[in-house]
């Protein structure tokens, strides 16, 4: 019995592998670098040098997402070609001298600004300077813009057959990864406060929660890598919705871990001011480490809502989170009347306890389930109004399909309440 566990437990590491983004995009650049100079050999017409210029092209193409292969191919081809053809110019004007160069790399990277090949615009001056360099302009030009479209349209044939992953899931593991790590902190912070937090472990816990910033901007990176697999993807269905539902999730973890920053700075400066005396009365400490317990298990319960797209599962864990919340919320009127008793009793330390009543009931909003959902609305309305003004034709034939505006959000706002 266990082999077969530790077999089980070494087969899902290599199967988790296998979807690791390293590992991926290894394996499918290698593999289209590898086609594309296979295939440019048979039709470059420049036979007597090696066409480097298509697994090239197919590395740069390739990407982990299809929206991503598809936007830099584009972009990559322009560049190259845009290269050639200034190459080409200067060369029938001026030849290869100290001060043409000089003059080539200037206009290729301004042309490269105007033709909108955005982080493309060095590759547009690379490939002027190449071509410029050979003396068999014509022959070369043409090698150079047949490399390109060979290492491209290989690229983006890989990413047809072996179809890149949707990586939601990622990205769902990173937004419950943040969310946990708020959990512990808030349990720490309520088990010091209740206890008596000496000035050094109130400052500590500020630090930690200053380090969330950082895990924050790794969670929107795997968040927008899952945005780009969403897009153009015909296996996911409503990606917009997908889109919206998790990148509303984050921005509203965000603002609870900058919320939850100013916390510990309020308990850091109640902890220095009563120096050696305990921050709270143990009835109220016990009071917010019970609240900021309950909000803790709220926040995770956010997080699974957020995270998953199954409509039974979502409506389970909203319920579960609208349980969670309408505990706290009594916790939390409890513990305002005990910090009003503490104000009346010394009424000239009322300021910080206020801010920490205060900065408990903005996480608890942030985290209501009528807030998620307008705010839901709100982004999907922007995110279709700029769609209408991108893409105003395809607005227009949807419109005479009879797919309205009005059809379109009703049922993303369904989708939405069942998310």
């Amino acid at each position: 019995m266990r082999e077969v566990r530790e077999w089980r437990a070494h087969a899902t590491r290599i199967m988790h592998k296998r979807r690791d983004p390293v590992v991926v995009q290894t394996f499918r650049s290698a593999t289209a670098a590898t086609i594309a100079y296979a295939i440019a050999l048979r039709l470059s017409p420049e036979p007597t040098a090696p066409p480097l210029t298509a697994p090239l092209t197919a590395l740069l193409v390739v990407q982990v997402t299809l929206y991503a292969t598809l936007t830099n191919g584009f972009r990559r081809v322009n560049a190259v070609v845009t290269g050639v053809l200034v190459a080409i110019a200067f060369s029938l004007l001026v030849g290869l001298t100290w001060w043409s160069l000089a003059m080539l790399l200037v206009a290729a990277l301004v042309v490269g600004r105007l033709v909108k090949v955005e982080e493309y615009v060095p590759e547009v001056a690379i490939s002027a300077m190449l071509v410029l360099g050979v003396t068999t302009v014509g022959n070369t030009a043409w090698a150079r813009v047949v490399e390109t479209l060979i290492g491209a349209s290989v690229g983006l044939a890989c990413n047809l057959l072996l179809a890149p992953p949707v990586w939601v899931e990622e990205a769902g593991e990173s937004i419950d990864g943040l969310a946990r790590r708020l959990r512990q902190l808030m349990l720490r912070m309520g088990e010091e406060a209740a206890g008596g937090t000496p000035v050094d472990r109130a400052a500590e816990q500020l630090h930690e929660a200053r380090r969330l910033d950082h895990d924050i901007i790794e969670v929107d990176t795997a968040l927008r890598r899952a945005e780009d697999s969403l897009r153009l993807n015909p296996r996911v269905q409503d990606s917009v919705l997908h889109r919206v539902v998790m990148r509303t999730g984050l921005d509203t973890l965000e603002i609870c871990t900058v919320v939850l920053r100013v916390l510990a700075r309020s308990l850091t400066d109640l902890a220095k001011e009563r120096e050696p005396e305990p921050l709270f009365e143990p009835e109220t400490g016990a009071a917010l480490e019970q609240l900021l317990s309950e909000i803790a298990d709220a926040v995770v319960s956010f997080a699974v809502l957020v995270t998953t797209h199954l409509s039974t599962s979502a409506e389970s864990a909203e319920e579960r989170l609208a349980a969670e919340l309408h505990t706290a919320a009594g916790t939390r009127d409890k513990l305002g009347l005990l910090l009003r008793e503490e104000a009346e009793r010394g009424p000239g330390h009322w300021q910080l306890p206020g801010a920490v009543l205060t900065e408990v009931n903005r996480i608890l909003d942030e985290l209501d389930t009528e807030h998620r959902t307008r705010r839901l609305f709100e982004e999907l309305d922007r995110v279709s109004r700029e769609q209408r003004a991108r893409m105003p034709r395809l607005t227009r034939l949807r419109e005479r399909l009879g797919v309205t505006e009005e059809l379109w959000r009703n049922r993303a706002g369904f989708d939405a309440r069942s998310h």
